[in-house]
């Protein structure tokens, strides 16, 4: 096995996870070190033209110190970035310990069960910390910086202004704590953005992908839907507020998906504050929240979406603990037959309650078993609707029905007879997720999708396009 790497000076990131846990003084009740190491690149357009391109290394190293006391265990966290002072850090988690109450989501921290993996979590985890940060340059964007040199040329000719940016991170997480535990996941990002306008800024439309290695993005092809939008909204009216049928496309339904699975908490369940809570502090698992048989679920190893298969967190939130971190992560079912199946929960959370902890996983699959057909097949089959492009400044109304507002974006088209005649004004719309699930009249099949929204947060998802007979189109909007 090949000798860790230095890297732009930097100490190799195992050293820093030993040195840090060997520094806990003696008579530590736990440590625990995770070192982020990230490396990006990104290229910047607009007018057609490229604008900036750039590079950078990040690194950020947090550590968790516990103290046990009689009321129960205490987590105290530090965390710096770049060439860190590793024992210093550690001396700054313990007295931060020291001075914490009793952690509510306190739990023994995972033990090893063959080499230094806990259950669950695949072998090649536990090879990969021996290795060095992956890295990423503006190779990555190579080809497809080619593509948009010609497809700025075209546009050029044909009065369309070009826009957006292309992002390329590669991430390296590496774990140690005090029970022996050593991990590391790799894990590529990538990300195109395309706006295309007329010059007087009157149309105008987005699309974008997420990828993780650019090898399966096609410019050429991204153009084609952008032209053909743009062509699309050359004939205009005006409409008023209403309930409309509306055809989400698979990037809108991701960014609704996205912000269900974040209300997806046990605990805000338990306590009454969510749209998965049911009296007397219980929640609506079992509870049939749609008449067609949706499957919502995340899963590390699902093809093309692959993710960390162990929790890595620098922090405990209502559902996510510091002590759980090295947990597997398996594929996790939340909505199963259009019933809700599980909820959030850390390890601490999970046994008060009763259940199975569930963990954050980094992607997020909406589908119909048996589901088929396009975004434009669902055109083709509409008498009269709208059809979006994207959602944008989502903001939650309120928790406990999951209400959310926000704005359409970059393109609504009015549908009739299966044929696409125009382009109408933006509206500020009003829904919940949850209930548009149970409203859903038609459902294609789904695709990798890049919400507008949140794609920044959350990259990996397939979602389908669905039909809303009656969406709610609160107010008309100025936005372009």
């Amino acid at each position: 096995m090949s000798e860790p790497i230095r890297d732009q000076g930097l100490a190799p990131a195992q050293s820093v996870v030993e040195d840090g846990l060997a520094a806990a003084r003696p008579g530590s009740d736990g440590c625990i070190v995770l070192l982020e190491e990230a490396s990006e690149v990104e290229i910047r357009f607009a007018n057609n033209t490229p604008t900036t391109n750039g590079s950078r290394r990040d690194r950020r190293v947090t550590v968790v110190c516990l103290r046990a006391g009689e009321q129960g265990v205490a987590a105290g966290v530090a965390r710096r970035s770049g060439d860190v002072d590793i024992r210093e850090l550690v001396r700054a988690a313990e007295e931060d310990a020291a001075g914490c109450p009793p952690a509510e989501d306190a739990f023994p921290l995972l033990e090893t069960v063959s080499g230094t993996a806990p259950r669950g979590v695949p072998g090649d985890a536990a090879t990969r910390f021996a290795g060095p940060p992956a890295s990423t340059d503006l190779s990555v964007l190579g080809a497809v910086l080619s593509d948009l040199s010609a497809a700025f040329r075209r546009a050029k000719g044909d009065d369309i202004v070009l826009a957006g940016f292309a992002e390329h991170r590669h991430t390296t997480d590496y774990l140690g704590t005090s029970c022996g535990v050593r991990l590391a996941h790799a894990q590529p990002t990538g990300a195109l953005h395309l706006v295309a306008r007329s010059p007087d800024g009157t149309r105008s439309t987005w699309v974008g992908t997420g990828t993780p290695l650019f090898t399966d993005v096609s410019v050429p092809e991204l153009e084609a839907v952008l032209r053909s939008r743009l062509a699309r909204a050359s004939y205009r009216v005006e409409l008023p507020a209403g309930r409309y049928e509306v055809i989400l496309p698979p990037a809108a339904v991701a960014d609704l998906m996205v912000g269900l699975a974040f209300e997806a908490s046990g605990r805000a369940a338990e306590d009454g504050r969510s749209v998965f809570s049911a009296p007397g502090g219980r929640t609506r698992v079992g509870e049939q929240l749609s008449s067609l048989p949706f499957d919502l679920w995340s899963d590390p190893q699902a093809p093309g979406l692959e993710c960390a298969p162990f929790l890595a967190v620098s922090n405990s939130s209502v559902d996510t603990s510091v002590f759980d971190n090295a947990l597997d992560l398996p594929r996790t079912d939340w909505i199963s037959g259009g019933r809700l199946s599980r909820l959030r929960y850390h390890r601490a959370g999970a046994a008060r309650s009763g259940v199975e902890p569930a963990g954050f996983i980094d992607n997020l699959v909406l589908e119909l078993p048996g589901a088929t057909g396009s975004l434009e097949d669902l055109v083709s089959r509409t008498e009269r609707g709208l059809l979006l492009t994207c959602l944008w400044y989502i903001r939650e109304v309120d928790p406990v029905s999951m209400l959310l507002t926000g704005l359409t974006r970059d393109g609504v088209y009015v549908v009739e007879d299966g044929k696409v005649l125009g382009a109408v004004n933006n509206f500020r719309f009003n829904e919940s997720p949850v209930d548009l699930l149970a409203r859903a009249s038609e459902v294609g099949e789904s695709v990798r999708a890049l919400g507008r929204e949140y794609g920044e947060y959350f990259n990996r998802t397939r979602m389908p396009a669905l039909r809303i007979p009656d969406f709610n189109m609160s107010s008309v909007s100025q936005a372009s």
